[in-house]
């Protein structure tokens, strides 16, 4: 009887643990299970102070504000210079450079001399120059008396009209060699009796820096073949490239401030003053023209990669102060006063950290985005977040 009732206890005690398993095992009691650990988590992570520590550490409490902030449109691109304020200096008949009078980086006005290129076909120019401007002399003095002749009715028509003829077509001809002296750079009156030149002056298009040279003294160069390059970099501008989403925010006029990524965050101010009709290639970016703000004191290179604010213009959006704004591991973060907390005039506040994005800053505030959605009478560390992020990272466990 005694081994019975033995039996029995442990056949209860079986179907106890069996039960308490099978309950353990449900999904509901497994979630409740998983929130209380997520609760219990949280209220470890709060900070608590009370209001003597809060007032000698400077920390004070608020709302989320809403300002009038301005609004702004994040581009990338990088510096440029339109095209006539860029030249490649080429020569329009081939020859032996003989000379190169310029460096890499030295200003340069227009019409100077940069090169010199020796050219046989030269000589045979002025020859004929020489020819037709000997025998012009002759045409027109024939033209000029047969015209008396003419006037006076003392000529034929005919003759008249032969020496009209010839005195045109020597005229062209003479205009034609002089226009192919003053190509080269050779002054047509430059040219008298024997005096023959072989060479010929490569002069500057416009002012500006030598830019790379590309030929070296007694190499050969073939016609329309580009030597240097001279940049004009007093109408530098910034080509920014804007995508599809924020287009229609971006209006001819509108600031901008420019940040050099590769000299040390140097900000510059512009405005935009031209917006491209077409996107390019593949990117869905539409380029956006900017000029700058006083560019020729700004020692700017084009080539030089930017990153650009445009400002679209003032919006209300929430904010806070920027002190009230911690970082952490690539982060940011506010501090906000635990909900079922006690009023403001209670001895001890608990504080959470809640994840936020940053927006647009200006006047010492910045736009905050919640991660996650806070209630409208949220109360947030307006002052002294830095201590609290300190005090949650081990810093201030002395304090």
């Amino acid at each position: 009887m005694y081994h019975i009732k033995i039996r029995t206890l442990y056949f209860i005690a079986l179907i106890g643990l069996a039960s308490f398993a099978a309950c353990s095992s449900d999904p509901k009691n497994a979630e409740k299970n998983e929130a209380v650990k997520e609760e219990t988590k949280e209220e470890s992570n709060a900070l608590e102070l009370t209001s003597e520590q809060m007032e000698t550490v400077g920390i004070t409490i608020g709302n989320i504000e809403q300002k009038n902030l301005d609004a702004v449109v994040k581009a990338n691109g990088q510096l440029a210079v339109p095209p006539q304020n860029k030249a490649d200096v080429s020569i329009l008949s081939g020859g032996i450079i003989t000379r190169i009078n310029v460096l890499e980086g030295q200003q340069v006005r227009k019409g100077q001399v940069l090169a010199t290129i020796n050219n046989q076909d030269l000589i045979k120019i002025q020859q004929d120059y020489l020819a037709s401007k000997n025998s012009f002399v002759y045409v027109q003095a024939e033209y000029e008396r047969q015209k008396q002749l003419q006037a006076a009715d003392a000529g034929t028509g005919k003759s008249f009209q032969s020496a009209q003829a010839t005195y045109n077509a020597e005229k062209s001809r003479l205009t034609a060699y002089e226009s192919q002296l003053r190509q080269l750079g050779v002054p047509p009156s430059s040219i008298a009796g024997e005096k023959i030149i072989s060479q010929f002056p490569v002069l500057s298009p416009i002012n500006g820096t030598v830019g790379q040279i590309t030929a070296n003294t007694g190499a050969f160069v073939q016609p329309g073949t580009s030597i240097m390059e001279v940049v004009d970099n007093s109408k530098i501008h910034c080509d920014l490239t804007v995508f599809e989403k924020d287009l229609m925010a971006v209006k001819v006029g509108q600031k901008v401030s420019f940040q050099l990524t590769n000299q040390e965050n140097q900000l510059i101010s512009g405005r935009i003053n031209g917006i491209n009709k077409s996107f390019e290639n593949e990117s869905k970016g539409v380029i956006v023209h900017a000029v700058i703000d006083n560019a020729k004191n700004k020692n700017l290179i084009p080539g030089m990669y930017v990153t650009a604010l445009i400002s679209t213009g003032s919006k209300l959006m929430s904010a806070l102060p920027v002190d009230a704004i911690v970082r952490s591991e690539g982060k940011q973060y506010i501090f906000v006063v635990a909900e079922n907390d006690k009023k403001d005039d209670a001895k001890t506040f608990n504080f959470i950290r809640a994840e936020v994005k940053t927006g647009v800053s200006e006047q010492g505030y910045v736009q905050v985005i919640p991660i996650e959605e806070l209630s409208a009478k949220a109360r947030v560390v307006t002052k002294g977040a830095f201590y609290l992020q300190s005090k949650a990272s081990g810093g201030g466990e002395e304090e």
